[in-house]
């Protein structure tokens, strides 16, 4: 399984921690959130990492350089980094960036960095990988509870609304729609590279191709989490989300 962490952001909502640490390298009770989103990614099977850099990048070079990180039975994974030294390409620039790395016999898992879940992800890859429906990629979610949510209806992404305002669909329904939230991890059909590489433009969100791709009528799936699983997630974007993040998983949350 090929996965990539997207740890290239600038981490303005958590200075002054971010002056001198990239956002990726700030500790969650004591643990990088780079080194916690890596695990996750082998436990789940992982054998190929990718993490963009941007942002202090050298610090994140050297963390990766650095760090023995393996699969379950031991092996040490692959391990590359793509560099934006221009700034950060945000998600979908930086997929289109990386595209090369990524096997196309497939799907390939993308995590934020900074996002901590209770998502399975060997699950949701399995989803992706097992689907029948022609979908380019399937999407963890979970109840909406922000202002930025996703619609979905039997059709799969729908839409999305911003700052809480009425959702703003991209095609006709197709059955009840729901709002949920994006939890910061999808897993990806290969085919969807081809549309990100015939993106002009060097810099653009992976959440405009999605919507691009409801808009044309192929599907995006949603995954909710299995039935012992369902998902959840915490943001870790700003300096009140980090103190809670300590919190939760001090309490033995977000493990």
């Amino acid at each position: 399984m090929d996965a990539m962490i997207l740890a290239a952001g600038l981490g303005t909502r958590l200075r002054p921690l971010t002056h001198t640490t990239p956002k990726a390298l700030v500790e969650v009770d004591g643990v990088p959130m780079l080194e916690r989103v890596a695990r996750r990614l082998l436990r789940a099977g992982a054998d190929r990492l990718l993490v963009n850099v941007s942002y202090l990048a050298d610090q994140v070079q050297a963390y990766v350089d650095a760090a023995d990180w393996r699969t379950p039975s031991g092996e040490r994974v692959e391990v590359r980094v793509s560099d934006e030294p221009d700034g950060p390409l945000e998600t979908g620039g930086g997929i289109k960036k990386a595209a090369g790395f990524f096997r196309r016999g497939a799907p390939f898992l993308v995590h934020n960095a900074d996002i901590l879940t209770t998502v399975d992800l060997a699950a949701l890859w399995r989803r992706q990988r097992d689907a029948t429906d022609g979908r380019l990629a399937t999407l963890a979610v979970a109840p909406a509870r922000t202002d930025r949510a996703l619609l979905f209806d039997d059709g799969g992404l729908a839409g999305y609304t911003l700052d809480g305002g009425e959702p703003k669909p991209m095609r006709e329904a197709q059955g009840e729609g729901r709002l949920v939230d994006f939890c910061g991890v999808q897993a990806c059909a290969p085919d969807l590279l081809d549309r990100v590489e015939a993106r002009d433009e060097a810099k653009f969100s992976v959440m405009d191709v999605y919507l691009g791709l409801a808009r044309d009528g192929r599907r995006v799936a949603a995954f909710d989490g299995t039935d012992a699983q369902p998902n959840a997630f915490l943001d870790v974007g700003t300096t009140e989300r980090l103190e809670r993040a300590h919190k939760v998983v001090a309490g033995g949350e977000f493990a």
